[in-house]
């Protein structure tokens, strides 16, 4: 499984869906925290029923507190450093609890936490 970030199913839900087709819609996964992020950019019902449809059936790992507590350490060790996002460290902490690697077009803002393991 590959945890994929919230700007490569932008891309998928706006029809470049060739970076998932190369990974097979089976062989990815996303965080309730994505979806919502995906949600929340929807400008009307209509879209939020093509995100909805678009994405069925793709897995979902749960957010629990062992992924916060961690999130919240991330964040404490990179926010004045590399200037850390909240959502960003909830995504890597996500991706180191369940051992997932990441797949995102961002990676410099992933790339200097210990642990994270970026697809290529």
């Amino acid at each position: 499984m590959i945890f994929v970030d919230t700007n490569i199913l932008i891309e998928y839900l706006k029809g470049d869906t060739a970076t998932i087709d190369k990974i097979g819609f089976e062989n990815i996964c996303v965080s309730d925290i994505i979806l919502m992020e995906l949600y929340q950019g929807a400008k009307n019902k209509s879209d939020l029923a093509f995100i909805k449809k678009s994405l069925a059936g793709i897995y979902i790992v749960a957010t629990d507190n062992d992924i916060i507590s961690l999130a919240k350490n991330l964040l404490e060790l990179y926010n004045l450093s590399h200037n850390a996002k909240i959502y960003d460290c909830i995504i890597a902490s996500t991706t180191i609890i369940y051992d997932l690697k990441l797949l995102t077009y961002n990676k410099k803002d992933f790339q200097y936490i210990d642990n994270i393991r970026l697809v290529d």
